[in-house]
């Protein structure tokens, strides 16, 4: 007998009420750059179809068809509006937060740093000898050092921006880790 399938589907109902926390600030890379790239002078760019094809004010800059995983936490944290990008965003807006997401954005200058795990390092970078010459330089290994004590450096440096927002009463914050790379993807730059 066929499987003539299954589907299902489920319907997101949030109930917006007070936001759990008074502001949210996103620091990161594509995952959740909500336009700040579209200004910017990089290829890196997406406010145009088809992205944003199923979000309701259309492309304007995230690197999805619809909701970045900071729109939906924002959310489930019970913000109404989206957090704004940093290169829009007013005054006021800090009072709710901003979001700092760059699109390509990795740990080294040469990617645009900013508070990001090394996964763009890797791609837009070490995998593009005819631009950089990290590959030619550097082992896997040894790139993953400079990562790691970049990556140390600068955690150290914001801590002291972490800490301000500790004794703001800031003080809940996330780290997110780098996307494993496919082994074989890594092979196929080279």
């Amino acid at each position: 007998m066929a499987d003539k399938g299954v589907s299902l589907s489920l319907k997101a109902q949030l109930v917006f009420a007070e936001p759990k926390f008074p502001c949210y600030f996103i620091f990161g890379d594509s995952l959740v750059d909500n336009g700040n790239n579209n200004n910017l002078n990089t290829s890196a760019k997406v406010n145009y179809l088809p992205y944003g094809i199923d979000f309701p004010q259309g492309p304007i800059g995230r690197f999805t068809n619809g909701k970045n995983i900071a729109d939906l936490i924002g959310e489930l944290l019970g913000f109404e509006n989206y957090i704004p990008p940093y290169a829009t965003a007013r005054n006021q807006d800090v009072f709710t937060g901003v979001n700092y997401g760059s699109g390509a954005a990795g740990i080294l200058d040469e990617t645009r740093h900013q508070m990001v795990m090394g996964n763009n390092d890797y791609l837009n970078n070490y995998y593009l000898a005819q631009f950089y010459s990290s590959s030619n330089l550097y082992t896997l290994e040894e790139f993953a050092a400079i990562l790691i004590r970049q990556y140390s450096k600068q955690l150290t440096e914001e801590s002291l921006f972490f800490n301000e927002l500790q004794q703001r009463q800031a003080l809940k914050h996330v780290a997110e880790s780098i996307i494993p790379i496919n082994a074989r993807l890594t092979k196929d730059f080279r």
